[in-house]
Protein backbone atom coordinates (compact mmCIF):
# COMPACT_ATOMS: atom_id res chain seq x y z
CA UNK A 1 0.00 0.00 0.00
CA UNK A 2 1.50 3.29 -1.17
CA UNK A 3 0.70 7.07 -0.91
CA UNK A 4 -0.16 8.96 -4.47
CA UNK A 5 0.22 12.00 -5.09
CA UNK A 6 -2.10 12.71 -8.88
CA UNK A 7 -1.52 16.18 -9.81
CA UNK A 8 -4.85 17.77 -12.16
CA UNK A 9 -4.11 19.95 -14.54
CA UNK A 10 -5.44 22.63 -12.68
CA UNK A 11 -2.38 21.71 -10.75
CA UNK A 12 -3.98 20.58 -7.75
CA UNK A 13 -2.09 17.58 -6.36
CA UNK A 14 -4.78 14.88 -5.45
CA UNK A 15 -4.15 12.80 -2.73
CA UNK A 16 -4.92 8.93 -3.19
CA UNK A 17 -3.77 5.01 -1.75
CA UNK A 18 -2.34 2.28 -4.50
CA UNK A 19 -2.62 -0.80 -3.54
CA UNK A 20 -0.23 -2.79 -5.40
CA UNK A 21 1.23 -5.99 -6.43
CA UNK A 22 4.13 -7.18 -8.60
CA UNK A 23 3.63 -6.86 -11.82
CA UNK A 24 -0.31 -6.39 -12.41
CA UNK A 25 -1.71 -5.50 -15.34
CA UNK A 26 -5.34 -4.44 -14.46
CA UNK A 27 -6.10 -1.88 -11.86
CA UNK A 28 -9.22 -0.63 -10.47
CA UNK A 29 -9.78 2.91 -10.14
CA UNK A 30 -11.96 3.94 -7.75
CA UNK A 31 -13.52 7.53 -6.80
CA UNK A 32 -14.69 8.45 -3.72
CA UNK A 33 -18.10 9.83 -2.66
CA UNK A 34 -18.40 13.19 0.16
CA UNK A 35 -16.31 12.16 2.92
CA UNK A 36 -15.66 8.90 1.36
CA UNK A 37 -12.33 8.05 3.28
CA UNK A 38 -10.94 5.23 4.98
CA UNK A 39 -12.40 6.10 8.80
CA UNK A 40 -15.76 6.67 7.18
CA UNK A 41 -15.10 3.71 4.47
CA UNK A 42 -13.05 1.32 5.58
CA UNK A 43 -14.51 -1.27 2.97
CA UNK A 44 -11.63 0.37 0.68
CA UNK A 45 -8.93 -1.61 2.81
CA UNK A 46 -11.13 -4.61 1.32
CA UNK A 47 -11.14 -4.10 -1.41
CA UNK A 48 -7.60 -3.28 -2.15
CA UNK A 49 -6.22 -6.44 -0.04
CA UNK A 50 -8.73 -8.51 -2.12
CA UNK A 51 -7.66 -7.45 -5.56
CA UNK A 52 -3.87 -7.73 -4.42
CA UNK A 53 -4.60 -11.16 -3.12
CA UNK A 54 -6.10 -11.76 -6.79
CA UNK A 55 -3.23 -10.05 -8.73
CA UNK A 56 -4.72 -6.94 -9.54
CA UNK A 57 -3.73 -3.60 -8.57
CA UNK A 58 -6.75 -1.26 -6.65
CA UNK A 59 -7.00 2.72 -6.29
CA UNK A 60 -8.28 4.45 -3.99
CA UNK A 61 -9.11 7.27 -5.26
CA UNK A 62 -9.24 10.76 -3.47
CA UNK A 63 -11.39 13.80 -5.02
CA UNK A 64 -11.72 16.84 -3.70
CA UNK A 65 -14.59 15.40 -0.84
CA UNK A 66 -13.35 12.88 0.80
CA UNK A 67 -12.54 15.05 3.62
CA UNK A 68 -14.39 18.04 4.69
CA UNK A 69 -10.56 19.39 4.53
CA UNK A 70 -7.71 17.99 2.87
CA UNK A 71 -4.19 19.94 2.98
CA UNK A 72 -2.44 19.60 -0.54
CA UNK A 73 -0.61 21.79 -2.98
CA UNK A 74 -0.46 23.49 -6.51
CA UNK A 75 1.98 22.08 -9.11
CA UNK A 76 1.74 25.29 -10.75
CA UNK A 77 1.96 28.35 -8.06
CA UNK A 78 4.11 25.83 -5.61
CA UNK A 79 1.67 27.52 -3.27
CA UNK A 80 -0.36 25.30 -0.30
CA UNK A 81 -4.01 24.69 -1.30
CA UNK A 82 -6.90 23.72 1.13
CA UNK A 83 -9.42 21.84 -0.47
CA UNK A 84 -12.24 19.57 0.70
CA UNK A 85 -15.99 18.84 0.83
CA UNK A 86 -16.82 22.94 2.02
CA UNK A 87 -15.32 24.00 -0.91
CA UNK A 88 -15.73 21.24 -3.60
CA UNK A 89 -16.67 22.52 -7.08
CA UNK A 90 -18.33 19.74 -9.20
CA UNK A 91 -16.71 21.55 -12.37
CA UNK A 92 -13.74 19.61 -11.24
CA UNK A 93 -14.99 16.40 -11.85
CA UNK A 94 -13.38 15.90 -15.04
CA UNK A 95 -9.88 16.86 -14.27
CA UNK A 96 -9.87 14.92 -11.08
CA UNK A 97 -11.05 11.24 -13.07
CA UNK A 98 -8.58 12.52 -16.02
CA UNK A 99 -5.98 12.96 -13.57
CA UNK A 100 -6.38 9.37 -12.00
CA UNK A 101 -6.56 7.60 -15.21
CA UNK A 102 -3.73 9.47 -16.76
CA UNK A 103 -1.74 8.18 -13.21
CA UNK A 104 -2.49 4.51 -14.28
CA UNK A 105 -2.02 5.09 -17.78
CA UNK A 106 1.52 5.90 -16.70
CA UNK A 107 1.86 2.83 -14.67
CA UNK A 108 1.68 0.90 -17.94
CA UNK A 109 -1.49 -1.17 -16.88
CA UNK A 110 -3.38 -2.66 -19.90
CA UNK A 111 -6.85 -3.19 -18.30
CA UNK A 112 -8.38 0.03 -16.29
CA UNK A 113 -11.72 -0.27 -13.96
CA UNK A 114 -13.21 3.05 -13.68
CA UNK A 115 -14.88 2.63 -10.06
CA UNK A 116 -17.21 5.15 -8.00
CA UNK A 117 -18.92 5.15 -5.00
CA UNK A 118 -22.03 7.18 -3.98
CA UNK A 119 -21.76 10.40 -5.27
CA UNK A 120 -18.30 8.97 -6.94
CA UNK A 121 -20.51 7.15 -8.94
CA UNK A 122 -22.14 9.38 -10.00
CA UNK A 123 -19.32 11.55 -11.26
CA UNK A 124 -18.17 8.72 -12.96
CA UNK A 125 -21.57 8.16 -14.94
CA UNK A 126 -21.11 12.15 -15.89
CA UNK A 127 -17.20 11.61 -16.71
CA UNK A 128 -17.93 8.61 -19.50
CA UNK A 129 -21.55 10.14 -20.31
CA UNK A 130 -19.03 13.10 -22.02
CA UNK A 131 -15.64 11.29 -23.18
CA UNK A 132 -16.06 7.89 -24.21
CA UNK A 133 -12.63 7.38 -23.28
CA UNK A 134 -11.09 3.92 -24.48
CA UNK A 135 -8.49 3.47 -21.60
CA UNK A 136 -11.26 2.25 -19.18
CA UNK A 137 -12.86 -1.19 -20.21
CA UNK A 138 -15.43 -1.64 -17.76
CA UNK A 139 -17.24 1.06 -14.99
CA UNK A 140 -18.79 -0.34 -11.50
CA UNK A 141 -21.29 1.96 -10.01
CA UNK A 142 -21.33 1.78 -6.17
CA UNK A 143 -23.82 2.45 -4.31
CA UNK A 144 -25.26 5.54 -6.58
CA UNK A 145 -25.90 8.68 -4.86
CA UNK A 146 -29.53 10.17 -4.93
CA UNK A 147 -29.49 13.62 -4.46
CA UNK A 148 -32.82 14.44 -4.20
CA UNK A 149 -32.82 12.13 -1.05
CA UNK A 150 -29.85 13.67 0.50
CA UNK A 151 -30.99 17.39 -0.44
CA UNK A 152 -34.42 16.77 1.00
CA UNK A 153 -33.94 18.10 3.98
CA UNK A 154 -32.78 21.71 3.14
CA UNK A 155 -35.59 23.81 3.97
CA UNK A 156 -36.88 27.03 2.42
CA UNK A 157 -35.27 29.27 4.82
CA UNK A 158 -31.75 27.82 4.35
CA UNK A 159 -32.61 27.88 0.29
CA UNK A 160 -32.79 31.57 0.47
CA UNK A 161 -29.56 31.98 2.83
CA UNK A 162 -28.11 30.27 -0.19
CA UNK A 163 -28.98 32.08 -2.54
CA UNK A 164 -28.79 35.34 -1.14
CA UNK A 165 -24.94 35.31 0.15
CA UNK A 166 -24.31 33.99 -3.39
CA UNK A 167 -26.27 37.01 -5.31
CA UNK A 168 -24.37 39.39 -2.42
CA UNK A 169 -20.51 37.96 -3.76
CA UNK A 170 -20.14 36.25 -0.46
CA UNK A 171 -20.37 32.45 -2.42
CA UNK A 172 -17.07 31.19 -0.78
CA UNK A 173 -17.94 32.00 2.64
CA UNK A 174 -19.09 29.43 4.91
CA UNK A 175 -22.89 28.88 5.64
CA UNK A 176 -24.19 29.98 8.76
CA UNK A 177 -25.63 26.44 9.15
CA UNK A 178 -24.89 22.98 8.04
CA UNK A 179 -25.89 21.76 4.58
CA UNK A 180 -27.55 18.90 4.72
CA UNK A 181 -27.51 18.54 8.09
CA UNK A 182 -23.66 17.74 8.92
CA UNK A 183 -21.53 19.56 5.47
CA UNK A 184 -20.10 22.36 6.66
CA UNK A 185 -19.40 24.46 3.15
CA UNK A 186 -19.46 27.81 1.58
CA UNK A 187 -22.45 29.41 -0.06
CA UNK A 188 -21.05 28.45 -3.90
CA UNK A 189 -20.34 24.53 -3.27
CA UNK A 190 -24.16 24.47 -1.33
CA UNK A 191 -25.83 26.09 -4.35
CA UNK A 192 -24.37 23.70 -6.82
CA UNK A 193 -25.72 20.97 -4.71
CA UNK A 194 -29.04 22.15 -4.51
CA UNK A 195 -29.55 24.51 -7.77
CA UNK A 196 -26.90 23.56 -10.48
CA UNK A 197 -26.22 19.87 -9.73
CA UNK A 198 -25.26 18.54 -12.90
CA UNK A 199 -23.98 15.06 -10.78
CA UNK A 200 -27.56 14.88 -10.51
CA UNK A 201 -28.03 12.19 -12.59
CA UNK A 202 -29.82 9.07 -11.00
CA UNK A 203 -33.31 9.37 -10.07
CA UNK A 204 -36.23 6.95 -8.19
CA UNK A 205 -38.57 7.68 -10.98
CA UNK A 206 -38.71 5.92 -14.33
CA UNK A 207 -39.26 9.85 -16.07
CA UNK A 208 -36.27 11.51 -14.27
CA UNK A 209 -33.61 13.22 -16.40
CA UNK A 210 -31.10 10.96 -17.22
CA UNK A 211 -30.13 11.95 -20.39
CA UNK A 212 -25.76 11.56 -19.03
CA UNK A 213 -26.53 7.63 -18.49
CA UNK A 214 -27.92 7.16 -21.88
CA UNK A 215 -25.03 8.91 -23.29
CA UNK A 216 -22.83 6.46 -21.65
CA UNK A 217 -21.02 3.98 -23.99
CA UNK A 218 -19.31 1.96 -21.47
CA UNK A 219 -20.59 -1.57 -20.02
CA UNK A 220 -20.50 -2.80 -16.17
CA UNK A 221 -21.73 -3.40 -13.44
CA UNK A 222 -24.12 -1.38 -10.72
CA UNK A 223 -24.21 -2.72 -7.05
CA UNK A 224 -26.05 -1.66 -3.85
CA UNK A 225 -26.91 -2.99 -0.39
CA UNK A 226 -30.84 -3.76 0.18
CA UNK A 227 -30.61 -2.16 2.85
CA UNK A 228 -29.28 1.39 1.48
CA UNK A 229 -31.29 4.08 2.94
CA UNK A 230 -30.02 6.60 0.07
CA UNK A 231 -33.42 5.44 -2.43
CA UNK A 232 -36.19 6.11 -0.68
CA UNK A 233 -36.45 2.33 0.83
CA UNK A 234 -36.09 0.74 -2.74
CA UNK A 235 -32.64 0.38 -3.51
CA UNK A 236 -33.04 -2.78 -5.73
CA UNK A 237 -35.64 -0.56 -7.75
CA UNK A 238 -33.60 2.17 -8.02
CA UNK A 239 -30.59 -0.01 -9.02
CA UNK A 240 -32.92 -1.31 -11.62
CA UNK A 241 -34.66 1.75 -13.08
CA UNK A 242 -30.57 3.21 -13.44
CA UNK A 243 -29.66 0.49 -15.42
CA UNK A 244 -32.75 0.60 -17.45
CA UNK A 245 -31.90 3.97 -18.88
CA UNK A 246 -28.44 3.12 -20.11
CA UNK A 247 -28.26 2.42 -24.00
CA UNK A 248 -27.67 -1.20 -23.55
CA UNK A 249 -29.10 -2.24 -20.03
CA UNK A 250 -28.48 -5.93 -21.15
CA UNK A 251 -24.86 -5.86 -21.09
CA UNK A 252 -24.28 -4.76 -17.50
CA UNK A 253 -24.61 -6.51 -13.91
CA UNK A 254 -26.54 -5.57 -11.40
CA UNK A 255 -25.38 -7.07 -7.70
CA UNK A 256 -27.11 -6.81 -4.28
CA UNK A 257 -25.58 -7.18 -1.71
CA UNK A 258 -28.31 -8.48 1.13
CA UNK A 259 -28.58 -7.10 4.34
CA UNK A 260 -26.34 -4.52 4.47
CA UNK A 261 -26.27 -0.17 3.44
CA UNK A 262 -24.63 2.49 1.99
CA UNK A 263 -21.35 1.01 2.97
CA UNK A 264 -21.42 -2.27 3.08
CA UNK A 265 -21.43 -2.31 7.02
CA UNK A 266 -20.62 -6.24 8.23
CA UNK A 267 -20.52 -7.32 4.35
CA UNK A 268 -16.99 -5.74 3.57
CA UNK A 269 -15.60 -8.76 2.24
CA UNK A 270 -18.29 -10.18 0.52
CA UNK A 271 -18.47 -7.00 -1.10
CA UNK A 272 -14.92 -7.07 -1.90
CA UNK A 273 -15.08 -10.82 -3.08
CA UNK A 274 -17.82 -10.12 -5.88
CA UNK A 275 -16.32 -7.61 -7.25
CA UNK A 276 -13.02 -9.50 -7.52
CA UNK A 277 -14.84 -12.33 -9.36
CA UNK A 278 -16.62 -9.43 -11.43
CA UNK A 279 -13.32 -8.06 -12.81
CA UNK A 280 -12.24 -11.91 -13.02
CA UNK A 281 -14.70 -12.86 -15.31
CA UNK A 282 -14.22 -9.75 -17.30
CA UNK A 283 -10.65 -10.41 -17.95
CA UNK A 284 -11.87 -14.34 -19.37
CA UNK A 285 -14.29 -13.16 -21.62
Amino acid sequence: MTEIEVPTKRGTVLNGVLFDTPKADTVVIAITGVHGNFYSNPFYYNFGDTFNAGGMDFIYAQTNDAFNQIRTYNTKTGKEEIIGSRYEDFHWTDEDIEAYLDFALTKGYKHIILAGHSLGANKVVYYLSRHNDKRVEHFILLSPANLKFLTQVVTDKEKDIIKKQVAQGDGQKMLPFEFLGWLPCVADTAYQWMFDNFLDNFHTEENGDFSQVNKVKHSGALLIGTYDNFAFGEPMAFLKNINNHFAKPESNQLIFIEKTGHTYQQKEQETADKLLQLVKDWRTN
